[in-house]
């Protein structure tokens, strides 16, 4: 063994890591040997003689004493440990051990265990010892198939283990009220579920002999402040009871359930129950154990430990154990208590020991103790808070002595009474340690719920002061949380949770459950008193546990019978602080009777120091309990071997023996790591005690002195920033300690991978910060913290590092605040240290120097904003005050101002004042008593050139002003003209970063928000958009206060382009909506308007009128006056051609109009069939006019009034019969004839009587004029055809890109990807154009067209949308008059000239109408018909057989369609026949004359005519030829061309269907 030895102290050429470390006890002769293993170890676990260590690449090693290895040695020695070959296949992770039986984790979550398992604690049943390694299935059973549960982590105990789980869950094996579980029969083979933790995040667990601690998250705030229950939920008994005792009230929370703790219904725990009357379970006979019940209901803030405590003793006491005689004598009493100071001496431990031997069964304290114990009991409560909340230190002793003088020696029952002084006693100084060093959030709200419910209370308020009445009354203010809820958001997952609880579960004789009594525990309890302590990792030895917290603080409870909890204070059965005072704990291990500590030393080396049981040599196998001649510390003891070992990473520690795993410190990257923890803990150490002992006070001063409502919102906002800043080092610190345990690597650091948290709270922090030092926070603060902290006040200058005297204490408080941002320097320094450790070239050599000069650069810019502060701090204290008031803000800093008259303004009075204040966020020009306030973002600021004017000049324009400074000299001007210019792009910006990267100049256009004051159109409207050189141009919006907004672009000031306009209506509750174009600030162009009466106009406007074409729709069909309008405005009103609908009325008018009124000629259907066309004049039908019936009663003559005949005129009868002379009376009831009745003779001719309709209505081509006239405007033409063709060309582009910009930038505009194709082909100006017209360019033209008005923002596209629409407005509907069929055709003639004519302009070289393209078969025409066809459909082509062109078949089309626009039977038959004629005639002229057809040979050529002609409604056609036909023509010629016709409809319908 001596071969392997090798000294620690010895310097290790290799560099290694892992290096492991064993010995026993602390006395000054023990030298820790070595283990040499050829790999490093990366885990060690022990248990009572026997170790497990994991090392690099996953194997693991065993060493001590085996009693379950049957084939092979039985005790192994430390220094030669065995492979554990059962492992070699599988990748372990992690190791545990217990007393005898030990376990290990593999990569996938795997557990195997191995060795002692007569409980079950191997999880593997009918074996009684485990030999090797054997996997254990940890399954849900809940899941359906059962699936394998992930295990993160393992512990063992004597008879138990525990696994948690990746879901966060507790799984329990083994035996024992230790696991947790629901049930009585033990062993448990297969692992369970722990119910009692289900929904909580465990984060570790830890096992004792006989005993379970949990590391849960807290609940978020929602879920823990659910009410709790009123009765258990075991055994449905109260859980508070109140007792009315003469002249005050008992309230007891004390009731406790044999369980241990209620299942609430969630399944969740509550805050654990206050043992009080408990039925212990584990003693026979139902012996009864009293205990103290509480005295008040209480909060976190004055109690950290509830319960009770087995230490203080149980049992009754009668009225001779009470040193006072009556109740006069407490009063007394009490009141010379309070008005003596209190010494802070603590009193030896020993005199504190409270014996617990002499229980004395089957006494009821509740029923036996008397008023008086009650009352001095309540009392005792109402001055203990007196006490804490004046901050003073209340000592243990002095409570006794106090309240009980000769406790500690009255014999036999060394208790006291129900809620006497021993429990007043724990929970005072509790209460005291919570003050001091807990971090919950907030003083003032406990501290008032607190007083609040005492101070209700009968029989207490003669014993209070008055100032603590007057803060109880105080009205409740919104509290600041010192502890930032829930973490910082930002940060989730990445940093370690500092919001955590304790639970603990099992046996609890020696206290090692910390719940202030000795009783076992079923189910899982939190310890209330550490919840709020920032626990971050437990620990358990065989009898105590320990919780170690994140200001390296650690918490001992359980037995102590060895000192080792590192205190000798008493009671040991609540979490107490161990005596490492000054010392920052970051590592612990618990053994059976001693404590391991791994603490930061002086120069960042770890330190250690070792509290409990001093070893012998040689006598190993000593039973634990026979402790007797042992030595053992009193408080923890340093180990002096400790910086031999090198840089020790963790600690472990079971049965005797003691392990470290220590590393080299490789070219200074270990020492780096460990400087950087260390650095890390030291800040949260000191920001945590400036949070206690600075922040809690100042909080309390700022709420009970006035500082004014701005520096009270500011303080909390001080407050809130510091808070989040000290949770997140408090977080980093863990996550760099658990680094430290684990990987020992800086690629995982959160502050390289994730700065920006880091950087922005800093931020966040010193903005905060330097608000409060502009607005005087600080020196408001003064006067009450000089009565705080005295006139000497040492602990502010400590905290503060100041060794300056005579400081003001304002200028204290400041140093003190901005102490934090040091830190950043001791982050840039530590991160390039580490960066030393690697070679310049690589990798991580960059990425720590980006990491550092990160830090760095946040340094000095918070240097820099810190100077900003204070300089401007100084300005405002100089300042005259009644402008102070309102132009001093937070946020607001000074950059420069003129008050040494280095900067006037030009052309002002000779006596007139001028001050120029530039600040961050704002220029001031001040002038006597008034100043006014140019925000930088809408400020522009140019230099006048010298050459002319010989003036240092510089013209500074805003949105409504602009004005020119002069400087007096050249280098006043450009200090001002650079200070303007970075102020103002800082403003922009908002980084506030200055210096590196600054731009010499601000953007000329730029986005921004600006109030106007003084313009009339705009006038306290606000803007938000973009600006140009002062002027709103751009995207942007304008909101006035009566409502308005618009939203679009603008150009120089104005709304310019495409917008939305919303407008309130005065009289009803709704708006006016406008969405179209705009030109200078007008409504102009194309465009919507929705007005709140529910009309709706769409089309052109012009100077915020409707002018142009557009169409009106008045009310809906359902409304009382529905109306459509569509046709021509000028000035608002109707003016020109237009058609008017009544849908009300059932009349169309079309015709002229004149000032909204009917003028000129027109024509009138109704929907009962009459019509009129002729004269109107001021909206009424007068004048000429002709008036037909539906059975053809025709009148033509004179009108005075509508639908009234008034004059000369002719009424022709259906029949021919005709009058003529004088009418007069309404159409349609009765009328006064004065005249000559005429019947003509059968043979006459009709003479003028059949003279066709419409020559008194508009003549075709002045109807619709507008609307061509906008689209020849599109292309840039005055008037029609006068205009260049170029320029033409160049609009249509531009009108095609604006919109499809208007169009990207409107989501709910958006077009189809087809359509965006066709734009883009649409963009580019076709060639074909210019030059002479062949049939290809022909082709190339035709396909443009058809492209061109297939997209509506083509100018010809939408000139086609608009006609299509006009010409359904007018003969769609009571339109559809079989006397409008002539006008129809005629309007669809007058529209193809003159689209003709807009064709021939974009391209002149085609042949006028009629004329030819030099190849065959083409014909311009066709090509003009087919543009205004929608779609050409494909159809099917005649038989190779036939010689005939398809364009000279296409001519036939024309006559076939003439079917549809014939009204009687034998009309369309002649069509049919004319059709067939001209085929036959066709084809005769390619074949021989003698050809005769056969249907065979007809069919397809007539079907593929009939498919050419695109007959509407071709089946009721061909139903009203067959119904109404003459029978005798059935079977002759005309019958047989019906029966062809009515084939291809029969052949057309199948193979649609088809």
């Amino acid at each position: 063994m001596e071969s392997q030895r090798k000294s620690s102290g010895e310097e290790d050429s290799s560099g290694e890591r892992g290096s492991l470390h064993t010995w026993k006890g602390y006395s000054y002769s023990v030298t820790p040997e070595r283990v040499l293993l050829s790999r490093p170890v990366l885990q060690a676990a022990l248990g009572t003689r026997h170790g497990v260590l994991l090392v690099e690449g996953g194997q693991v090693y065993s060493f001590g004493e085996f009693p379950w290895k049957q084939s092979q040695v039985l005790e192994v020695g430390p220094l030669k440990p065995v492979l554990e070959s059962a492992l070699s296949g599988q990748r372990v992770v992690a190791v545990a051990a217990g007393s005898f039986h030990s376990g290990a984790l593999t990569e996938d979550g795997g557990v195997h265990m191995w060795g002692e398992n007569s409980f079950g604690q191997c999880g593997l049943s009918s074996l009684t010892v485990v030999p090797n390694p054997t996997p254990v299935a940890v399954m849900d059973p809940d899941t359906s198939p059962p699936h394998t549960i992930r295990v993160l982590e393992l512990a063992c105990g004597e008879q138990h283990s525990l696994a948690l789980s990746a879901q966060h869950e507790v799984w329990a094996w083994g035996s024992g009220c230790q696991l947790g579980l629901v049930t009585t029969i033990f062993p448990v083979w297969k692992p369970q579920k722990v119910e009692h933790l289900v929904g909580r995040h465990v984060l570790q667990v830890a096992c004792g002999a006989f005993h379970s601690l949990a590391l849960v998250r807290c609940l978020p705030p929602q879920e823990s402040r659910r009410p709790l229950p009123d009765k258990c939920g075991q055994c449905n008994q109260l859980l508070y009871t109140m007792t009315d005792k003469e002249d005050h009230v008992i309230i007891s929370d004390s009731h406790y359930c044999p369980l241990g703790v209620e299942l609430l219904a969630e399944g969740e725990a509550g805050l654990g129950p206050h043992p009080s009357i408990t039925e212990h379970t584990d003693y026979e006979r139902g012996r009864t154990v009293a205990q103290n019940g509480e005295v008040l209901t209480t909060t976190d803030a004055d109690i950290s430990a509830s319960g009770t405590d087995s230490d203080r003793g149980v049992g009754g006491a009668g009225s001779r154990n009470s040193p006072y005689p009556d109740d006069q004598a407490v009063k007394e009493y009490l009141k010379k208590l309070s008005d003596t100071s209190l010494a802070e001496e603590t009193p030896p431990a020993d005199s504190l020991d409270l014996l617990t031997s002499d229980l004395i069964p089957g006494v009821m304290p509740v029923t036996t103790s008397s008023a008086l114990n009650n009352l001095v009991s309540s009392c005792a409560s109402a001055v203990g808070e007196r006490v804490v909340s004046t901050y003073e230190a209340l000592s243990l002793k002095k409570m006794i002595n106090y309240y009980y003088p000769g406790i500690g020696g009255v014999a036999g029952v060394p208790g006291g009474f129900p809620g006497g002084p021993a429990e007043v006693r724990v929970r005072l100084e509790e209460s005291m340690q919570g003050k001091k060093s807990c971090s919950t959030g907030d003083i003032r709200e406990e501290e008032a719920e607190g007083l609040s419910r005492r101070l209700s209370l009968p029989g207490l308020l003669s014993q209070v002061s008055p100032r603590l009445l007057r803060r109880a009354s105080r009205p409740r203010v919104r509290a600041v949380p010192l502890t930032p809820v829930g973490g910082l958001p930002e940060a989730g997952e990445l940093l370690p949770s500092l919001q955590t609880e304790v639970w603990s579960w099992g046996r609890g004789e020696e206290g090692q459950l910390g719940h202030g009594d000795n009783l076992p525990r079923l189910q899982p309890l939190c310890i209330k008193c550490l919840s709020s302590k920032e626990v971050v990792l437990v620990a358990a030895g065989a009898h105590h546990s320990l919780a170690l917290t994140a200001q390296s603080q650690v918490f001992s409870w359980g037995s102590n019978s060895s000192g080792q909890l590192g205190h000798m204070a008493s009671p040991t059965t609540i979490p107490r602080l161990a005596k490492v005072s000054g010392i920052r704990v970051w590592d612990v291990g618990a053994g059976a009777q001693h404590t391991l500590l791994l603490a930061d030393g002086d120069c960042y080396q770890p330190i250690l120091y070792y509290s409990g049981q001093q070893v012998r040599e040689g006598v190993q196998d000593t039973p634990q309990d026979q402790t007797e001649g042992y030595s053992y510390t009193q408080q923890p003891v340093l180990l002096p071997f400790c910086m031999n070992l090198g840089y020790v990473s963790g600690v472990f520690a079971g049965g005797q023996s003691c392990v470290a795993l220590a590393d080299r410190n490789v070219m200074g990257f270990i020492a780096s790591l460990h400087e950087l923890a260390a650095a890390e803990r030291k800040f949260y150490c000191k920001l945590s005690s400036v949070k206690n002992h600075i922040l809690r006070p100042l909080l309390d001063l700022g709420e009970n002195y006035s500082l004014g409502p701005a520096s009270t919102v500011l303080l909390r906002s001080l407050v809130r920033c510091y808070s989040r800043l000290c949770h997140l080092t408090g977080q980093h610190s863990a996550s760099l300690t658990a680094n430290l345990r684990r990987r020992r690597e800086f690629k995982s650091l959160v502050m390289l991978e994730h700065a920006s948290i880091f950087l922005d709270t800093y931020n966040e922090y010193c903005c905060s910060v330097g608000n409060f030092l502009v607005m005087g926070g600080f020196q408001a603060l003064a006067k009450p913290s000089l009565e705080f902290f005295g006139k000497c006040p040492e602990l502010l200058q400590r905290l503060a590092e100041s060794s300056e005297e005579n400081i003001p204490l304002s200028d204290l408080l400041v140093t003190l605040f901005y102490l934090p941002m040091r830190h950043l320097h001791e982050y840039g320094r530590l991160l390039l240290k580490l960066g030393t450790c690697f070679e310049v070239s690589s990798v991580d050599y960059q990425k720590l120097q980006d990491g550092c000069s990160k830090f760095e650069a946040l340094a000095l810019h918070l240097k820099r904003r810190r100077k900003e502060a204070e300089y401007t701090y100084h300005f405002w204290k100089s300042f005259p005050g009644k402008m102070t008031d309102s132009l001093r803000k937070p946020r607001r800093r000074l950059i420069c101002e003129s008050s040494n008259k280095a900067l006037t303004l030009q052309n002002s009075g000779r006596f007139s004042v001028n001050w120029f204040i530039l600040f961050n966020d704002a220029l001031v020009h001040a002038q006597f008593s008034t100043h006014h306030v140019f925000p930088l973002a809408t400020l522009w600021v140019e230099p006048i050139p010298e050459e002319n004017t010989g003036l240092h000049g510089l013209k500074l324009i805003s949105p409504e002003e602009t004005f020119t400074l002069l400087a007096c000299s050249s280098m006043e001007k450009a200090k001002w003209l650079r200070s303007i210019n970075q102020a103002v792009d800082q403003a922009m910006t908002g980084a506030g970063q200055s210096g590196a990267g600054q731009r010499v100049e601000p953007p000329i256009s730029r986005t921004a928000s600006y109030t106007f004051y003084k313009d009339s159109r705009l006038k306290e409207a606000t803007y938000e958009g973009r600006w140009l050189a002062g002027k709103p141009n751009g995207r942007g919006m304008v909101k006035w206060l009566d409502g308005r907004i618009y939203t679009g672009t603008f150009k120089n000031g104005l709304e310019d382009g495409f917008g939305d306009y919303v407008m309130p209506s005065k009289t009803l509750n709704l708006n006016d909506h406008y969405q179209g174009h705009w030109k200078e600030g007008k409504m102009h162009g194309i465009g919507t308007y929705k007005y709140a009466t529910g009309e709706l106009y769409e089309g052109s406007f012009q100077d915020n009128m409707r002018h142009g074409h557009g169409m009106l729709r008045s009310g809906t069909l359902n409304s009382s006056s529905p109306s459509v309008f569509i046709g021509q405005w000028v000035h608002d009103k109707k003016t020109g051609y237009g058609v008017f609908d009544d849908i009300t009325r059932g009349e169309k008018y079309m015709g002229m109009w004149q000032d909204d009124q009917r003028q000129g000629t027109g024509v009138i259907v109704t929907q009962f069939g009459l019509y009129y066309e002729g004269a109107f004049n001021n909206n009424k039908m007068q004048g000429t006019g002709v008036l037909l019936s539906e059975d053809n009663t025709t009148y033509e003559g004179e009108f005075s009034e509508d639908w009234t005949l008034n004059g000369k005129g002719v009424l022709t009868m259906p029949n021919g019969d005709y009058f003529e002379g004088s009418f007069t009376g309404e159409w349609g009831s009765g009328l006064k004839v004065t005249g000559s009745f005429f019947k003509p003779n059968l043979y006459d001719s009709d003479g003028d009587k059949g003279r066709a309709l419409g020559r008194l209505a508009v003549p075709p081509e002045e109807k619709w004029r507008v609307v061509f006239e906008e689209c020849w405007m599109r292309l840039g033409c005055e008037a029609p055809g006068q205009g260049e063709n170029q320029r033409a060309w160049e609009n249509i582009a531009v009108a095609l890109t604006t919109s499809r910009r208007q169009h990207r930038d409107s989501p709910e505009m958006n077009l189809s990807r087809t359509q965006n194709r066709m734009l883009e082909s649409l963009e580019f100006i076709p060639q074909q154009h210019v030059g002479p017209v062949t049939m290809e360019k022909y082709d190339s033209i035709r396909r443009y067209l058809i492209k061109a008005c297939d997209m509506p923002l083509h100018p010809l596209g939408r000139l086609m949308e608009t006609l299509v629409a006009v010409y359904r407005m007018t003969y769609v509907g009571v339109g559809a008059n079989r006397r409008l069929l002539l006008q129809a055709v005629n309007e669809i003639m007058s529209y193809l000239a003159r689209i003709f004519q807009l064709v021939r302009f974009l391209f002149p070289d085609l042949p006028e109408e009629g004329g030819a393209i030099p190849e065959p078969s083409s014909d311009p025409q066709d090509k003009k018909d087919s543009n205004c066809a929608d779609t050409q459909l494909e159809s099917p082509k005649p038989g190779k057989f036939w010689p005939v062109s398809v364009p000279v078949l296409g001519e036939k089309t024309e006559t076939v369609f003439f079917v549809s626009t014939t009204f009687t039977p034998s009309d369309k038959l002649q069509v049919i026949q004319l059709t067939f004629e001209e085929i036959t005639k066709e084809v005769m002229s390619s074949l021989e004359d003698n050809f005769l057809w056969s249907m065979d040979d007809l069919f397809p050529v007539f079907l593929y005519v009939v498919l050419r002609a695109r007959i509407r409604n071709l089946g009721s056609e061909v139903s009203l030829i067959e119904d109404l036909m003459d029978p005798c023509v059935q079977h002759g010629e005309h019958g047989i061309m019906f029966t062809t016709l009515k084939a291809c409809y029969y052949q057309i319908q199948h193979e649609k269907t088809t």
